[in-house]
This record gives C-alpha cells, structure tokens and sequence, in this order.
C-alpha cells in the first residue's frame, strides 16, 4: 500500500508501506548506518588479516621443552625480526633429526661464547653467570658438544625452558640454529585466553 502526499510544490511523492515523510528517511538513515558499520567491520578484518599476513604468525606449541613459560598446545603471535638477541622464544625451521619446527630460548647469539657446569648447574655467556628465572629446574642434562662452546658469526645457542626434557642446541642432532632458519620470535601467547601473556625480554639479563 502506498501512502500519496503532496509538497508544498505540489509534486506527488510516494512512500511505500504508508510510511510518512520522516519515517521514510528514518527508515534510510538506518540502512546508511547498517551499511556504514558492515563496512568497519570488513575494513577491520581486512586489516587483521594483512597483519597476519605480512606481520605476525600463528604458531602452536608441541611438547613440553618450554615448560614453565609455555605449555603444549599453546598458541604464540611470532613476528619476523632481523636480528635475535638473548632471551628470545624463537620459533626453529632450521633441518633436524625430528623433522618438526622448534620453540626454544637464545641464550647466546653469534660471536659469544657459552660454558655450561653440569655439576654445579651455572650457565656462563662470556663468562658472565646467567640468572635463569624462567627454567623449570637446573640445568643437569649434558648432550654431546662440548663446553665451552664458541656461537658462530650468523647463529644463535638455543635451549628449552625445561632444560632436562629438551632437545636443543647442546645435541650435535640440533646444534648452533642458522638465524635464516629462524621463522620469527614469539611477541604474544594468545590461547589459552585465561592466559595471554606479552613476552618481553628487555629485563631478563640487566
């Protein structure tokens, strides 16, 4: 049904359903603003979707090697970097004997020299004690390379949080990690979410 008013020029305009004037451009306005919020939306998950793209990626923690700072099946937001420094989780691509990528720690980085006491369970870079706050225990499992160990220019000294239930750059089967090899390092944990967590490593040495 059509509801048919006169102007004041005297032009018949047309209103479907018997609307009036006003609640015909009411009923507009709405759209326009239905229409406007759709397209924040898609321009939000256009722009979530180029960072994940070119910015950051989603990994997923298997095992228990980071045990306490990450948990199996955790999810991690890891971005690319140039440049890893000690203390950073990074994510491992780099060939090994089990055919999977890696989640481990830096703890030396190119041109440092590590020295491990499997005795007394210290941690030396460069002949500085390390102050390990984050592994789960002491560090008692002793692999095959021997220490001290001099990092080549280009590689980083990795190892797990959970130093005596890791496989990492202490086995000759991992060894020195080619940072060409490395995907990225983690910035945010986001799954669980009762347990999101940024990840900064600027303290973690001074």
């Amino acid at each position: 049904m059509y509801n048919f008013r006169k102007s004041e020029s005297n032009v018949i305009k047309y209103y479907p359903g018997g609307l009036t004037q006003k609640q015909a451009e009411t009923k507009r306005k709405h759209w326009f603003q239905t229409f406007d919020a759709a397209g924040s939306v898609v321009m939000a998950l256009i722009i979530i979707l180029l960072c994940f793209t070119f910015l950051f990626r989603a990994v997923n923690v298997v095992g228990r090697s980071m045990v306490p700072t990450l948990n199996d099946k955790d999810w991690l937001l890891v971005s690319s970097s140039k440049s890893y420094e000690r203390g950073d989780i990074i994510i491992i691509t780099q060939p090994n004997d089990v055919h999977e990528p890696l989640v481990k720690r830096v703890i030396a980085t190119g041109g440092e020299t590590i020295d491990i006491d499997f005795e007394t369970h210290e941690v030396r870079v460069n002949g500085e004690l390390l102050e390990e706050d984050y592994i789960k225990e002491p560090t008692a499992l002793h692999y095959d390379v021997q220490f001290p160990y001099h990092v080549p220019e280009g590689c980083v000294f990795a190892m797990g949080d959970n130093r005596n239930d890791s496989l990492d750059s202490r086995s000759s089967r991992i060894g020195p990690i080619d940072e060409r090899y490395i995907l990225g390092k983690a910035v945010y944990r986001v799954l669980p979410f009762n347990n999101i967590r940024k990840f900064d490593t600027s303290d973690l040495y001074n």
